[in-house]
């Protein structure tokens, strides 16, 4: 319930939040049940998806149309929280070679052209990579796809955080709930969650080219990993959404590149 609190617009308010309780270390732990968050987010959207497009008129437009639509739901969510998290890491490394500055400029809160420029290219990215699984696979897979690609790249992150520190201004931070190296067990909790999703979606589309679409979500990670340690020496809240959406992204495109 705090990670969906914490990476959600849904409220959780009144005596459902007094029972679900908070202090520091639970909003620390809740970090082990970011890809719980992607079942939640991905179901939702892959709901949307189906209802939209049986419901649109059969035209080879219809899958953008409801690709566009369903991004725009899941962007409603989760209040653009990942999409922030891209574009001011865009801007930061973009905008400046010295480590400190970029920190600087990863704070401020307006958007600039690097940022503005990768949030437009991870939409487009996302609705034409849907657009193409839903006419090259299928309903059900192009479905199955946006519900994994969710839980995985939510995932993935986890990974960030277990083998890199947090940098910058840790009080001021928006990932200080995340900003200690999360345990084994909450590493082995957000593995079970996706294991299961994978379990499902496999069993939902045996068919699908699976392998591909987590090797492009894998690659996206190692690159992630790699500019954060190099550029940063560590990560950020923002470092942790933008490896949410790029991920996503080369999810999408894996399972693309894996039906041909």
């Amino acid at each position: 319930m705090l990670a969906v609190q914490f990476f959600t617009r849904i409220p959780i308010t009144g005596r459902l939040a007094t029972w679900v309780g908070f202090s520091p270390a639970m909003l620390r732990a809740s970090a082990a049940h970011f890809p719980g968050v992607g079942w939640l987010v991905g179901s939702l959207c892959a709901a949307v998806f189906l209802a939209l497009l049986s419901a649109l008129p059969e035209q080879p437009a219809a899958p953008w149309v409801t690709a566009a639509l369903s991004t725009v739901f899941g962007v409603l969510l989760t209040g653009a929280f990942h999409e922030d998290g891209l574009a001011d890491l865009a801007d930061g490394l973009g905008g400046s070679m010295d480590r400190e500055r970029a920190l600087d400029i990863m704070k401020d809160s307006r958007v600039g052209s690097y940022g503005a420029l990768s949030l437009v290219l991870a939409v487009l990215g996302k609705t034409a990579l849907l657009a193409l699984i839903a006419q090259s696979a299928g309903v059900w897979p192009a479905a199955a796809a946006l519900f994994s690609a969710h839980v995985s790249s939510r995932f993935l992150p986890l990974l960030i955080i277990r083998s890199l520190p947090h940098v910058g201004d840790t009080e001021a931070s928006k990932s200080k709930p995340l900003a200690e190296a999360i345990s084994t067990g909450g590493l082995l909790a957000g593995l079970l969650w996706w294991g299961l999703a994978m379990v499902l979606v496999v069993f939902w589309s045996p068919a699908a080219p699976w392998a591909f679409a987590v090797l492009g979500a894998a690659l996206g990670l190692a690159w992630m990993w790699w500019l954060l340690r190099r550029r940063l020496q560590g990560f950020t809240g923002d470092g942790l959404g933008a490896t949410q959406q790029v991920c996503e992204v080369l999810f999408y495109l894996g399972f693309a590149l894996g039906l041909s």
